[in-house]
């Protein structure tokens, strides 16, 4: 149904992009992780920031370009419908901008299926596109829902921002429900439909990218990383980070600059 042509990752200041001649163009799902880039399609211009995600459909006519001074970092799934009779509702327009609550989850997503197309993991093509097409369907699924209501929204984001806080503790349901006065069943339930993840995977999420950061950026040992950002079994924090990234903690300490 999905055929995934190539996924790349992008973290550029100057780039430019055009779609191939005569309409032999294949569809493409980009996510920005960072900054900012402007693409046209079709005498659209469509800006996106952090965030936000951009489907383009099979042989559509676009170019892309950075905008001067900004640093943006973005992954670009390309991909080929093979089922015609295949129907995925976002891809009835030419391009459509998303901007979706459950982005961190498919950014996470994407970035594993990045790691494991770039390491040429074994069947890396028919895991990648089984994650895409879960994308597809968990994007067209929140479209056809239109979208939560505006306070339960605004819910999910203060919880996601309660982590974001909180993140080295143990956050739970039942603390959450206090903190936006729901139940606590009430609480995950709303928080899943939102983000896609449950609680704990948005803790873990918080956890490995902070982690990701330090493992680069800092001296600090694997096992200090991981007390700092909340685990104390350093075999647990490995586990959960190799899973959730698809990489290693010492894969990224290797990326470490030099120090004099």
């Amino acid at each position: 149904m999905i055929k995934l042509t190539n996924i790349r990752h992008d973290r550029l200041a100057e780039w430019y992009e055009e779609s191939g001649p005569g309409g032999n163009t294949a569809a493409s799902l980009i996510m920005l992780s960072y900054g900012r880039c402007l693409y046209w399609i079709e005498n659209d211009k469509i800006m996106l920031e952090k965030g936000d995600l951009l489907l383009i459909r099979e042989g559509v006519t676009y170019y892309g370009k950075s905008i001067p001074t900004f640093l943006h970092n973005k992954y670009v799934a390309s991909f080929h419908l093979t089922d015609t009779g295949h129907e995925l509702p976002l891809l009835s327009k030419p391009w459509i901008k998303i901007r979706s609550g459950m982005a961190e989850f498919l950014l996470e997503r994407t970035r594993k299926c990045y790691s494991d197309w770039k390491e040429n993991e074994p069947y890396a093509a028919i895991r990648g596109q089984a994650i895409l097409l879960e994308m597809l369907a968990l994007l067209s699924r929140e479209a056809d829902q239109a979208a939560v209501s505006s306070e339960t929204g605004k819910h999910a984001e203060r919880m996601k921002q309660y982590i974001r806080d909180h993140y080295r503790e143990k956050v739970t349901k039942d603390e959450l429900s206090e903190f936006i006065s729901k139940s606590p069943n009430y609480t995950a339930a709303l928080f899943k439909k939102v983000t896609g993840q449950t609680i704990s995977e948005y803790v873990h999420s918080v956890r490995v990218k902070k982690a990701v950061y330090m493992l680069m950026d800092s001296l600090l040992t694997i096992a200090e990383i991981a007390e700092f950002v909340g685990y104390e079994d350093v075999s647990y924090f490995q586990r959960i980070f190799k899973k959730t990234t698809g990489r290693t903690p010492s894969s990224y300490m290797k990326e470490r600059p030099p120090r004099n």
